[in-house]
């Protein structure tokens, strides 16, 4: 086998005189079903997060401004490393240097922004309850915005050097070209970089998530409920102050619950990759077995894809919501013509029937006003049957 590299217009093109490799029929066929499968309904849920709470007032809570940043990532993630991966299976890296560089870029953004919501909304959900007071003027909505476009501008920020590291590469096989976009340098010069994305972006989010939500827990199922929060009553009875306090617990409850499902899952769904890429760091040549690589990406786009589900399993709110977002606008308003449109015909029918009585010239006038709208909505029901 004989090999020569060439470097020119910052593509780095290999001579390889065998048959260019081709990917496993099996292998394409549950890769394209799975991808399709699992960014499909991502997509489709987190649009669906993204509506909910920006189109209802009472959804727009610091919490859920955290989800929506979350949704918005996990869209970033699916469309710009789940599809392409669509395309890669089958042929090989179709878009290009400019493509190579814009997808990895936002490949990354989508998975920091990600992390960095779920630990936002883990610190807003810790002060919350187990500092109710100070909460009250620390966790509103307009300062969960600024926290969001922060984590915004630091990750897209950060993000940059990956411009600079990724190149596209030309292989050049004896029946055709093979493309593809990886480093632009030496895999070991990029293990200061993996690591610092490995601690910034996965052990430092949950260290803290495993110490807040333990407070957390502790707040909620072994102390007792807070006597402060009976005073917010109102001047209502020691027994509806009781009550009321008690529903806004189980509230919390259920809240804390759902957003430490999403982390549990962050952190299982996440371990596979993060895991390789620190082996990989460390042994040479890599691990790069076909079905485990298969199987860490499925485990990205699950990630990214099972929050909306979880969110209308565990939250009423969310259920409704959904539920109300789906409901066709066609339905309603064609019940609305069908019950609306007899109801003024007859009332008009009724008024416009002749009477034994001799009318005067002004009852004359409005029966034939009268008359004459009958006519005109008889004539507008034709026109609409007939379409």
């Amino acid at each position: 086998m004989e090999n020569s590299t060439t470097i020119s217009q910052d593509v780095t093109q290999v001579l390889n005189l065998t048959v260019m490799p081709l990917n496993p029929l099996e292998e394409q066929v549950i890769t394209i079903f799975l991808t399709i499968l699992i960014c499909g309904v991502g997509i489709a849920g987190n649009i669906m997060v993204v509506l909910v709470v920006l189109r209802t007032k009472h959804m727009v809570t610091p919490t859920n401004c955290y989800l929506v940043s979350l949704a918005i990532a996990d869209l970033i993630v699916l469309l710009a490393a789940g599809l392409p991966n669509i395309s890669d299976v089958v042929a090989f890296w179709i878009y290009g240097y400019t493509g190579c560089l814009c997808i990895t870029y936002l490949q990354y953004l989508g998975i920091n922004v990600s992390s960095c919501s779920i630990t936002a909304f883990t610190i807003e959900r810790y002060i919350a309850i187990c500092h109710s007071i100070k909460a009250q003027f620390i966790c509103t909505v307009s300062r969960a915005k600024r926290i969001i476009a922060g984590v915004w501008v630091f990750t897209s920020l950060y993000c940059i050097m990956w411009f600079f590291l990724v190149d596209i590469h030309e292989t050049v096989y004896a029946n055709g070209v093979v493309v593809t976009c990886g480093y632009r340098v030496s895999r070991s010069l990029y293990m200061p970089i993996y690591f610092l994305d490995f601690t910034l972006f996965y052990v430092i989010p949950l260290i803290v998530a495993t110490v807040l939500y333990g407070l957390i827990a502790r707040i909620l199922f072994m102390s007792p409920l807070p006597s402060h929060l009976n005073d917010r009553a109102g001047g209502g009875s020691v027994h509806q102050g009781h009550s009321n306090n008690t529903k806004a617990n189980k509230g919390a409850v259920s809240i804390t619950k759902m957003l430490a499902v999403v982390v549990i899952l962050f952190a299982l769904l996440w371990m596979p990759y993060r895991t390789l890429v620190v082996v990989n760091s460390l042994v040479d040549p890599p691990y790069n077995n076909t079905w485990f690589l298969l199987f860490c990406r499925m485990c990205i786009y699950t990630n990214s894809a099972i929050n909306p589900i979880i969110y209308n399993l565990m939250s009423q709110k969310f259920r409704v919501a959904f539920k109300k977002l789906c409901k066709c606008n066609w339905q309603q308003k064609e019940k609305a013509a069908e019950y609306n449109m007899p109801m003024y015909y007859g009332m008009i029918k009724d008024s416009s029937h002749e009477s034994n009585e001799p009318m005067t010239e002004q009852e004359d006038v409005s029966g034939q006003t009268i008359k004459s709208q009958r006519k005109l909505i008889e004539n507008t029901c034709v026109s609409v049957q007939d379409f």
